[in-house]
């Protein structure tokens, strides 16, 4: 409809270039119409689409930074003291079963992050043991760290040969001083392609070698002085006797 308008508007108010009569209005047959159109093309106003966007000219951050500065003219800041501060909190209600499981997420994040809770005595690398007429009480309590222990040596990273010789100077050297809780250092042995050597060694020692006698218990060290990767002594001040050392018996976990 718009198109017929200006095509009239063209043909009819200009003349379509012929000579108007008395009327400034004249009927014209669609086929002149369409010579007309061939002979002269219309040109057609230009008219903004209503859903254009008009283009905004970019500015620079300086313009920017000086229109903010205008348009924050006579602004002031408020008083701290003026200010009210309001809180809201909102309780859920929480069920049983979310208060545990957040309970086993927080002592798995000390376990993790702090060594919280750990217990060398519910691993499999814990060991203990002890000789014969010894409460086998006395292994655990040596284990929680209730003996003072006045010596260590470290066996870690030596052969078994070298460590074999080591161990026994360090035993002959503790019992002729009168040391009664030692500790051994000999590592968890991650490392050997199937069992700890070394770990395995020292217990063989504690428990069969010449120095058996002296040993009244044994048993894995706490976090503290090594874990499962050491292991406390605890050194009779007396050789238990031929006679009773028959079926002496250890524990092994």
């Amino acid at each position: 409809m718009f198109l017929f308008k200006i095509i009239l508007s063209k043909l009819f108010n200009h003349g379509g270039g012929m000579k108007s009569s008395k009327s400034s209005f004249t009927f014209k047959s669609f086929e002149e119409l369409k010579s007309l159109l061939k002979n002269r093309p219309l040109s057609f106003p230009e008219h903004p689409h209503p859903n254009a966007i008009p283009s905004v000219e970019k500015q620079s951050p300086e313009m920017e930074e000086e229109l903010f500065k205008k348009a924050m003219e006579g602004v002031r800041p408020i008083l701290r003291e003026n200010t009210v501060e309001r809180i809201f909190q909102i309780e859920f209600p929480e069920s049983s079963r979310d208060k545990e499981d957040a309970e086993i997420l927080q002592k798995l994040a000390d376990l993790v992050k702090y060594g919280r809770g750990f217990r060398v005595a519910d691993t499999p690398e814990y060991i203990e043991g002890t000789n014969y007429h010894v409460h086998p009480g006395v292994a655990r309590r040596l284990h929680r760290g209730e003996y003072s222990i006045q010596a260590f040596v470290d066996l870690h990273g030596l052969l078994a040969e070298e460590a074999k010789e080591v161990f026994e100077k360090f035993l002959k050297w503790a019992v002729t001083r009168g040391k009664t809780g030692v500790l051994i250092v000999h590592g968890r042995g991650l490392c050997s392609p199937s069992e700890p050597v070394l770990k395995k060694k020292v217990v063989e020692w504690l428990t069969h070698g010449p120095w058996r006698k002296w040993v009244a218990a044994y048993a894995s060290a706490r976090i503290c002085d090594g874990g499962a990767g050491a292991t406390y002594v605890l050194l009779s001040p007396r050789p238990v006797s031929k006679r009773r050392t028959t079926g002496a018996g250890t524990k092994k976990r």
